[in-house]
């Protein structure tokens, strides 16, 4: 059963399927997308699990480097529905679901990837058991996490807390994930026990900078809190954000801002 945190995420990707892809893509990390980043650690996986797969973005470029079997999980059916339609993708298993309840069979992968999906994710021990079932022994476990923001991603938070903390109780945006899942400490005291070896902690920054009012459409694409805002809250937020970034914006009117994105990568041991 769906928690009320993952029912809200799975209306809200509904709702727009293509903003997480659209938001990683905008970004560049030296010049390359972050998925084609990312991609750089799974290795030459040939059977790749994506948990949250979303639209399918990041598989589709899994696909591209050379990965033969290919699957994916997410809680939206309407991003399972456009990842369906990716490049690459036409024979993927591409499900909707929970990634504590894996529809795939025992020892099916030689890695799994989860790109900031997992520290939204409940029940996280009961998630990686079920990624130790289906991955084989020497598999790959690669996981994504925010790191937090910088220029105007750095700004938002700061403008927006005190707004969101008067919020009414019931539009609140229920809290999601565990926070264990966002550290290189929790996730080695998390995966360690499940048979994992420590996790390699590569740290990226992505450039998220651009006219102002992209940098505003960025900011609600990141924080879900901003769902939970009413019309005058939201048209005091945007005014309230472009007075603090007003700093950052340079003679060609381009705003600052970027996102940290650290990648956990593990193997799960022999048999």
């Amino acid at each position: 059963m769906m928690t009320p945190a993952e029912e809200f995420l799975r209306d809200f990707h509904d709702r727009n399927p293509a903003a997480a892809s659209e938001l990683a893509e905008r970004g560049t990390v030296d010049g390359r997308t972050v998925y084609e980043v990312f991609a750089d650690q799974v290795g030459r996986a040939r059977q790749v699990l994506d948990l949250g797969c979303g639209d399918g973005a990041l598989l589709s470029v899994l696909a591209g480097r050379g990965a033969e079997k290919l699957a994916g999980i997410d809680l939206s059916g309407k991003q399972v529905e456009a990842a369906r339609g990716r490049t690459g993708l036409a024979e993927a298993d591409l499900r909707p679901g929970r990634a504590q309840e894996l529809p795939f069979e025992d020892d099916s992968y030689d890695a799994v990837v989860s790109f900031m999906a997992l520290m939204l994710m409940s029940d996280i021990e009961q998630v990686i058991a079920e990624t130790v079932r289906v991955l084989r022994p020497r598999g790959v476990f690669a996981i994504g996490v925010g790191g937090g923001g910088t220029g105007a991603l750095e700004v938002f938070p700061k403008v927006a807390r005190p707004l969101f903390a008067v919020v009414a109780e019931t539009r609140q945006v229920p809290a999601s994930g565990d926070p264990r899942s966002r550290t290189r400490e929790g996730l080695d005291g998390l995966l360690g026990p499940a048979g994992f070896a420590p996790v390699e902690w590569h740290e990226m920054t992505v450039d998220l900078s651009g006219p102002p009012d992209e940098v505003w459409q960025t900011c609600q694409d990141t924080y879900y809190q901003v769902e939970a805002l009413d019309e005058n809250q939201l048209k005091g937020l945007q005014t309230a954000f472009k007075v603090a970034t007003r700093p950052l914006v340079a003679d060609d009117g381009t705003l600052a801002a970027g996102a940290r994105i650290n990648v956990a990568t593990t193997r799960l041991a022999e048999a």
